[in-house]
């Protein structure tokens, strides 16, 4: 080459792309004019114009390196004569990237944008990496780009760019100078004055200018235009705070594609017939990819490329793998998912990334303040910074206040973060300040909710572990209710993790909520795993508990041959060990299975056993739940005055003990005794006092039961009206337990 080598060779490496001037002029930012003048050795080449047209060549390491070599050895040199440029007030930019194909969905987000079209705001669109944030605003630039007849500025500011670092607004600004039509010499030196000439230039100009992929507020902000009659829109995973506060910007949040959206996109890469022939698997292919727009189009860009590869076999493929990001590497660093995701995670703080790579121990959909800082062994305040500095990253996201989740990609991200960057031990000790939060705090709130409740032997939680406190019932049953999704995963958890002891005692833990708030067939499955962990931990105490929670799972869903069989196993463990409460409890609750067989007698036999072991134990609030059910089996034998006299002692224990649920069960008792007395009147209040109870508690199946007594007592009184009004109440608390009861109530109901 001779004196021009980096014109020539700019000029090669156009030419190998197939491309006019005006074309990579198009494709790279840099106008036609520059492109001309550099291939023509007429002006001294800037670093980040060649960075720019190298990025858009798509040139390999080599040549990009031979490229900017050349570049470097011309801008040492003497600086040649410019052309004289042209008037600036001539210089129409046209810098958007090309169109995007097959753009689809964000109907809401576009009507957004074209509304602001004359209001001549700034739009900040952020959202998580892969979302689409730059095919959103690329695709309607090019929409409106006639209403901007002025020209259109682009600059990817390479806020997260996994393979460099972001753009200086120096660059950027005089790559837009540029792009105007400011000739060289007139452009200052310092930030501040090229700004301000930069908004000179446009002034009394309608431009649209597109800053994608910006860092941060301090990128933005040299780049905004002071022209009224421009309109700005900005890219960014971080939500740009600063900008909306200062400068007025309008956030446009982007969230992963609806299940429409996401299969329009998968259609229009795909084909519709495609699709239509393997539905189900296109729909579990939208699952596994999260609806997130990048890990769609590289699952069909994988479909595409391997055709004879069916959407079945690829939904499999992706199911099954381990490392699912591994599975949608298409060989190109460009759009590979975790490069893209890397970007976010190098700009994190310590704390923040640390905080992120211990999320990946969580089992739950979504973790709690308190959780997250169990998880990290920090104080709340410190936890919440991490959180929040993630959450401005894209990389988690606040459903709720205190509560955070992220979708399952970003969740495999973080898992190969933290098995690369934690040691065994500190994954290990991070989990058992989990479940101890878990723990210690669903005790409490049991504790809270019951009083008198059994207490577990507990150890201390590890120092570092979170545990929330509770104000009121209202709390504690908020809290349990809350994180119920969490429950069955973290008992699994920490039975895979070698947690035995955690495993039964957390699911011993929550059961009175479960049992209260009818989710007997989670229980069942948690109950099966904690008997499993307390028998290899070598707990036979855990073991006979975690039974006898089961045993009352059974009972609640009519399963009663597996509770008789389960309990009775409980009730020879309590034996061997000589323990006189669990023997007690699992003859009450073997009383309840005889009762529900229409064994009678023995039900009262159970029940008398029961009070026998609780009165020799000391243990009061045994006592009282004994004294009613025996109450109870004393009306189902018709000796109602003697039910009343065991139900009258059973109240005075259970309010002693500060029992309100089993205060609520002896009214419903005392109810249906008066019932059969004749005295209704009398009857109805009873049931009502139990009603309000149940309520305050929580208990929805035992509303339901009182509710049908309540009916029947209104029905026997000849008040059919309020009868029917009872009976409709009980019914939608059965049918979303689905409860086989609704089937016979409804039946009732229409008989009336």
């Amino acid at each position: 080459m001779g004196g021009n080598a980096f014109g020539e060779l700019l000029r090669a490496c156009r030419l190998a792309a197939g491309w006019t001037q005006d074309e990579l002029a198009g494709r790279s930012g840099v106008s036609a004019h520059s492109i001309s003048v550099l291939e023509a050795g007429r002006r001294r080449p800037r670093l980040s114009s060649v960075g720019m047209l190298a990025e858009a060549l798509a040139l390999d390491p080599r040549r990009r390196e031979q490229l900017l070599a050349a570049a470097r050895t011309e801008a040492t040199q003497a600086a040649p004569v410019p052309e004289p440029a042209p008037r600036p007030s001539a210089a129409v930019p046209r810098q958007l990237p090309c169109a995007v194909a097959g753009f689809t969905g964000r109907a809401a987000q576009l009507k957004k944008l074209t509304a602001l079209l004359d209001r001549n705001d700034t739009v900040a669109i952020n959202g998580t990496a892969g979302v689409g944030k730059t095919a959103l605003a690329v695709h309607w630039s090019h929409q409106v780009a006639d209403r901007f007849p002025d020209g259109q500025l682009y600059v990817n500011l390479r806020g997260f760019d996994p393979g460099g670092q972001p753009v200086r607004p120096a660059e950027a600004m005089r790559g837009f100078l540029d792009a105007l039509g400011v000739p060289a010499q007139r452009v200052p030196a310092g930030l501040a004055e090229q700004a301000a000439l930069y908004r000179s230039e446009l002034a009394d100009r309608r431009i649209l200018v597109v800053l994608d992929n910006a860092r941060d507020t301090g990128q933005v902000r040299p780049l905004l235009p002071g022209s009224a009659g421009c309109l700005t829109v900005v890219t960014s995973r971080d939500h740009l705070g600063g900008l909306v506060v200062s400068e007025g910007a309008r956030p446009l949040p982007l969230d992963l594609m609806t299940t429409a959206e996401a299969h329009d996109l998968l259609a229009s890469r795909l084909g519709p017939e495609r699709l239509a022939a393997e539905p189900r698997a296109a729909g579990e292919l939208i699952e596994l990819c999260v609806h997130l727009p990048l890990a769609l189009s590289i699952v069909a860009a994988r479909a595409t490329l391997t055709p004879a590869l069916s959407l079945t076999e690829l939904a499999r493929q992706l199911r099954d793998v381990r490392d699912r990001l591994q599975a949608l590497d298409i060989g190109d660093t460009s759009v590979d998912l975790g490069a893209v995701f890397s970007s976010s995670y190098r700009t994190l703080s310590a704390a923040a990334a640390r905080m992120f790579r211990l999320l990946s121990l969580h089992p739950g959909p979504v973790i709690s303040l308190s959780a997250a800082a169990g998880l990290a062994g920090a104080v709340r305040g410190k936890a919440r910074t991490a959180l929040s500095e993630l959450v401005r990253a894209q990389l988690l996201t606040e459903p709720a206040a205190g509560r955070f989740t992220y979708h399952d990609l970003l969740r495999a991200y973080s898992a190969d973060r933290a098995r690369d960057e934690e040691s065994e031990q500190a994954r290990h000790t991070a989990l058992h300040r989990m479940l101890d939060h878990y723990l210690h705090t669903a005790h409490a709130a049991t504790l809270r909710l019951n009083p008198p409740n059994d207490r577990l032997p507990l150890t201390g939680p590890e120092p570092g572990a979170v545990v929330d406190e509770f104000a009121g019932d209202g709390q504690a049953w908020q809290w349990f209710r809350t994180e119920r999704p969490v429950f069955a995963a973290a008992v699994d958890r920490a039975a895979d993790a070698g947690f035995d002891f955690h495993a039964w005692q957390l699911a011993c833990s929550v059961s009175l909520f479960c049992i209260r708030a009818g989710h007997w067939t989670q229980m069942v499955t948690t109950q099966q795993v904690a008997v499993a962990a307390a028998e290899r931990a070598g707990e036979p105490h855990g073991q006979a508990w975690s039974l006898r929670e089961l045993g009352r799972a059974y009972i609640r869903l009519g399963r009663h041959s597996d509770a008789e069989a389960t309990l009775q196993r409980a009730l020879e463990l309590s034996e061997r060990l000589g323990d006189p409460v669990g023997q007690a409890r699992s003859y009450n609750n073997l009383g309840i299975v005889s009762y529900a067989e229409g064994a009678h007698p023995k039900a009262l036999e159970q029940g008398k056993a029961a009070y026998a072991l609780f009165r020799a134990a000391g243990h009061r609030a045994g006592q009282a739940e004994a004294l009613n059910a025996i109450g109870w089996m004393e009306t189902q034998l018709g000796r109602h005055a003697e039910a009343l006299r065991y139900c009258a002692e059973a109240l005075e224990l259970h309010r002693a003990v500060g029992s309100r649920h089993g205060e609520a069960d002896t009214w419903d008792s005392l109810g249906h005794a008066h019932h059969h007395l004749g005295d209704h009147h009398q009857a109805a209040t009873c049931d009502r006092n139990a009603l309000e109870l149940f309520r305050q508690l929580g208990a929805r199946h035992p509303q339901a039961d009182t509710l049908i007594r309540l009916g029947e007592t209104h029905q026997a009184a000849g008040n059919s009206a309020a009868a029917r009004e009872a009976w409709q109440r009980a019914l939608p608390i059965l049918d979303d337990l689905h409860h086989p009861d609704a089937q016979v109530l409804r039946a009732r109901v229409r008989q009336r």
